[in-house]
């Protein structure tokens, strides 16, 4: 690892505590409610993470990024820190999970021949589609079922569908040299918002950006 990079790894946490810090502003002084900021950290540490292939040569910087603020959410859980995560009325280790997936995700990248989309595809459904799922169910709770213990609505798995179509229909089509097929579309958005459906208490933070690593394996041996 270089010298750029370990600077790199010191601007990106400074990066995430000024988001962190925004959710604590939103939340103590404009009194925005926990779920919405929540979603709103969710977003933006998605969006960061985007640049770790860039900024950082090694997976050790990646894992010493994740794993110091696991213990900084694991220290907030303890000593009543951050509401702006953290005070929500249901169980969720959702926020414990996200540094895990990042990881997770840049090994992908990196045992798949350094190839970005498996990295940045898992991260951008994570980022997007996740919360607008969850804020669409929670406004408009059409359609109740439960998957495996988890429950869920018919409206939120909808939008998180769609928004992955969309979203893996995009980026595959303008951000890689292969001829896109429908099948692999339609098969990386369906494992995904399976995976988020079957999910419960924050565990999707894990569930759906491997299943589109799997569905990216999946096309690429069949389709692409």
């Amino acid at each position: 690892m270089d010298k750029a990079s370990i600077w790199n790894t010191l601007v990106l946490a400074g990066c995430y505590l000024v988001l962190f810090a925004l959710g604590e502003l939103l939340y103590r002084v404009f009194k925005v409610k926990a779920e919405i900021t929540r979603k709103i950290i969710h977003v933006g540490t998605g969006l960061l993470a985007l640049l770790f292939p860039v900024l950082l040569d090694s997976h050790w910087l990646v894992l010493i990024l994740c794993s110091t603020f696991a213990l900084i959410l694991i220290g907030s859980l303890r000593f009543g820190w951050l509401p702006s995560i953290h005070a929500i009325d249901r169980k969720s280790v959702g926020s414990l999970a996200y540094p895990v997936a990042v990881y997770g995700c840049y090994l992908a990248f990196q045992f798949n021949g350094y190839d970005y989309t498996y990295y940045y595809l898992p991260i951008l459904v994570l980022a997007i589609c996740d919360p607008l799922a969850a804020l669409a169910g929670k406004r408009w709770p059409i359609g109740q079922y439960t998957l495996l213990g988890a429950r869920k609505t018919l409206l939120g798995s909808t939008m998180f569908f769609v928004s992955a179509l969309v979203l893996v229909s995009l980026y595959l089509s303008y951000m890689t040299s292969a001829y896109v097929l429908w099948q692999a579309v339609m098969s990386i958005a369906l494992l995904a918002t399976l995976a988020e459906a079957a999910s419960k208490d924050g565990y999707d933070n894990i569930s759906i950006p491997l299943s589109v690593v799997v569905g990216l394996l999946f096309s690429k041996y069949l389709w692409i």
